[in-house]
């Protein structure tokens, strides 16, 4: 297998200038920012980008249910976004058919996304036994 060495030098983020064999010379850093290492060239210190992601909070699944008999399902259209209704007028139809016993209202969230609804919010507490949210994609 051939390697191509520029590209292979270029994805790692360094010169193509080092396949020929020269050395490039950086402008005087500030003293804290180059170390010498024992070979008296210089040492330079790189940081990820990618950073460091924060610890993720684990949430137990909500318990299952043994029927669905009589529940209301609440099916809320959350962002809008192309199709969704169409998805949960789906939804309803597929409830209709089988599982004539479950109740579905079909809501949409007021505003965009990441906006609250509180009021709707209180309407799923007090009268949902389960929520289907669509939120596009």
């Amino acid at each position: 297998m051939k390697v191509n060495r520029r590209r292979l030098l270029s994805l790692l983020g360094m010169s193509p200038a080092l396949l020929a064999g020269t050395r490039l010379e950086a402008e005087p850093r500030k003293k804290k920012d180059v170390h010498a290492s024992a070979a008296g060239d210089p040492k330079i210190t790189a940081v990820s980008p990618k950073g460091t992601p924060p610890a993720v909070q684990l949430y137990p699944m909500a318990a299952r249910a043994s029927s669905l008999d009589g529940k209301t399902i609440y099916l809320v259209d959350a962002t809008h976004f192309d199709g969704s209704e169409t998805l949960l007028l789906k939804i309803q139809a597929w409830f209709q058919q089988n599982i004539p016993s479950v109740k579905t209202v079909l809501r949409k969230k007021a505003g965009e996304y990441a906006a609250d609804d509180p009021q709707l919010w209180s309407e799923i507490k007090a009268n949902a036994y389960a929520t289907i949210m669509a939120i596009g994609h």
